[in-house]
């Protein structure tokens, strides 16, 4: 009986050190680290198909620039 109480009273203890622990702070927050796996698939195997996406997002901004100025031009003629 007195075996039981011992264990117990042990993991009892151990259970509050546990509780009481420090956690460890990541070493890079969540942005950091999103960008880095970013960049490592670029280098990986589908490096080229991630290029590609980004060589289209610029795609879409630049075809709006150019759709601007030639509106403007177009009001411009138009008077």
């Amino acid at each position: 009986m007195k075996h039981v109480l011992v264990v117990t009273a042990v993991a009892a203890a151990l259970a509050l050190i546990a509780a009481c622990a420090k956690k460890e702070e990541p070493k890079v927050d969540a942005a950091t680290e999103q960008k880095q796996a970013l960049e490592r698939a670029k280098q990986g195997p589908f490096g080229s198909q991630m290029k590609a996406l980004d060589t289209s997002k610029g795609l879409g901004d630049e075809m709006n620039k150019k759709a601007q100025e030639e509106v403007e031009n177009a009001e411009k003629a138009a008077k």
